[in-house]
């Protein structure tokens, strides 16, 4: 049996990414934020690299990473001040071609991804009127000849415009006529050159976060019916299956912007002179960065928990979870601290403390909020009543 990862795995990994991300400066990130521009600079040397590949199997050219290694990627663009958000989906939407494609579809498709020929970046499955509640999703996709006729709306979908494929979470079979409500949806992969004006307009939405997505509007759009991914009517359980590495990556993320912040604040405290001493001399300063930090490194003992079951192939519902979790509410602590830690100056653009701020905060509600994680554990783990 392999050996248990832990924070001070896979050194090579961490370095060659810092390494690369130190070409990227704050300038830059700020640069891209101020312009709501799409980093394709970072995006492509990320690609070149090899990093965006890291749980595809060597195969397909990928790198055949596990889950573990591959959550350090994201976590030390984060760290170095970055933004993973703006490339994750890579990572984690293409688990769905790779264990529930054909080997026709694995053939065509995960090479060309692999080498950055092709981005898939986009993840149609919210939609306005149904949120999280997915099973009540109202798009819908019908069977006509060799085709599929989508119709419908989605909302909150990101890199649409950045993508060349987008995985479509559509319903093939009408609610009424289901006996379990997760059955009747199925997944499409849609080829976005093909469709981006022929049946699907893309409308983006300007908001806090420089996170690129958008409202989509199905109007007969047309999908070839070999883009249909593994059986008609069981896509609601092959999206499922790809949320635990979602929420394993995402806790990094989290872990990421939490140091960010912890070493951030630690230095300015260290620095800032007034009334004659360090401000970090003074508890109300020392103590909330010390408590971050603890959480922090909390947090990421229970992402390496997580990422160990998941790579050993075990159940890690839970522990996903749970690690999304502690991530989002240790980096959200954090980012607080640092903001109070800088005082005036953290609304500064300069310091980047406000874009880190505005983006971090995102984790809380997305994807998936703190209070769903919290009536899993309760419902699923404890045992109480659904809460909902």
């Amino acid at each position: 049996m392999s050996q248990a990862a832990t924070p001070e795995s896979y050194p090579e990994v961490r370095e060659a990414v810092r390494a690369l991300c130190r070409q990227f400066t704050g300038e830059y990130w700020r640069g891209i934020d101020e312009a709501h521009a799409y980093p394709e600079a970072f995006v492509k040397a990320l690609t070149q690299a090899g990093w965006l590949s890291a749980l595809i199997p060597e195969e397909y050219g990928g790198s055949g990473l596990n889950i573990a290694a591959s959550s350090i990627i994201l976590e030390e663009i984060n760290r170095s001040g970055g933004n993973s958000g703006v490339c994750h989906a890579q990572m984690y939407t293409m688990g769905t071609v790779l264990r529930h494609g054909s080997p026709e579809q694995k053939r065509k498709y995960l090479p060309k991804i692999a080498s950055g020929e092709l981005r898939l970046q986009s993840f149609g499955v919210t939609e306005p009127t149904t949120g999280t509640d997915t099973t009540k999703l109202k798009t819908t996709a019908v069977r006509k000849g060799d085709r599929y006729i989508v119709n419908g709306q989605k909302v909150w979908i990101s890199r649409v415009l950045f993508s060349d494929l987008m995985l479509l979470l559509a319903r093939t079979t009408p609610l009424d006529k289901i006996e379990r409500k997760s059955d009747g949806l199925s997944v499409f992969l849609v080829d976005l050159r093909e469709s981006v004006g022929r049946g699907l307009t893309v409308k983006p939405i300007r908001n806090m976060v420089n996170h690129q997505t958008n409202e989509l509007f199905f109007d007969n759009l047309e999908v070839p019916a070999e883009n249909l991914i593994g059986e008609e009517g069981k896509g609601f359980r092959y999206i499922l299956d790809g949320m635990n590495a979602e929420r394993i990556l995402i806790a990094a993320e989290c872990i990421g912007d939490g140091t960010w912040f912890v070493e951030k604040a630690t230095a300015y405290a260290n620095e800032r002179q007034v009334f004659d001493r360090p401000i970090g001399q003074n508890q109300g300063i020392q103590f909330p960065i010390a408590k971050s930090y603890i959480n922090v490194r909390a947090a990421d003992l229970m992402r390496f928990n997580a990422a160990n079951l998941f790579d050993a192939g075990r159940p890690c519902g839970a522990e996903a979870n749970m690690a999304k979790y502690l991530g989002a509410e240790a980096s959200w602590e954090a980012a607080n601290a640092c903001l109070q830690t800088f005082g005036g100056f953290g609304y500064a653009c300069e310091y980047d403390v406000e874009r880190k701020f505005r983006e971090t905060r995102l984790y809380q509600t997305a994807p998936i909020s703190t209070n769903l994680v919290l009536s899993f554990v309760g419902e699923h783990v404890l045992g109480m009543p659904r809460s909902f």
